[in-house]
């Protein structure tokens, strides 16, 4: 009657830097639009900072620093890709600002980018979130293209159980 001992199905899920928002179909690298990882949404970043896109516990950070694993209580995989093809760049404009093991909120900043010398290298800065288990998932928020601030609410996502 009161929902005691009920798991919670959904989550919320944030943006995870300042700067454009828009759905993943309209990211330029056919693995992301093409949704071959998973789904998700993307975010054109205009400052350097990044920050996680939802509550959960760093589960990798790659070496090249331009990627974030984040997994959630409920065993989602949450990639947080930082810019496209930028893993060539070998993590030289990348930050990390946590450690595997360590749990993070949309008010953890994850990473500092240098988005001016990612663009001067010839690469798109743009973040990438990746549901990438989408066997757990009933549905993905889809965000509304157009400007957004890191942590604004991007929308529900839809656990299956």
């Amino acid at each position: 009657m009161f929902g005691f001992g009920k798991k919670k199905k959904e989550q919320m899920v944030y943006s995870p830097a300042t700067g454009r928002s828009m759905p993943i179909t309209e990211v330029s690298d056919e693995v992301f639009s093409g949704k071959m990882m998973g789904d998700g949404f993307a975010v054109e970043p205009t400052e350097n900072a990044v920050y996680a896109p939802l509550k959960g516990t760093v589960s990798t950070v790659f070496p090249t620093k331009h990627a974030i694993g984040i997994t959630t209580d409920k065993g989602l995989e949450v990639l947080v890709h930082i810019g496209l093809d930028t893993v060539e760049l070998d993590g030289a404009p990348f930050i990390s600002k946590v450690k595997e093991g360590q749990e993070v909120d949309q008010n953890t900043q994850i990473s500092e980018m240098n988005i001016a010398d990612i663009r001067q290298a010839g690469y798109d800065p743009t973040i990438v979130i990746v549901f990438t288990n989408m066997d757990l998932v009933k549905t993905v928020p889809e965000p509304q293209s157009g400007e957004i601030s890191h942590s604004a609410e991007i929308g529900m996502l839809e656990y299956n159980k």
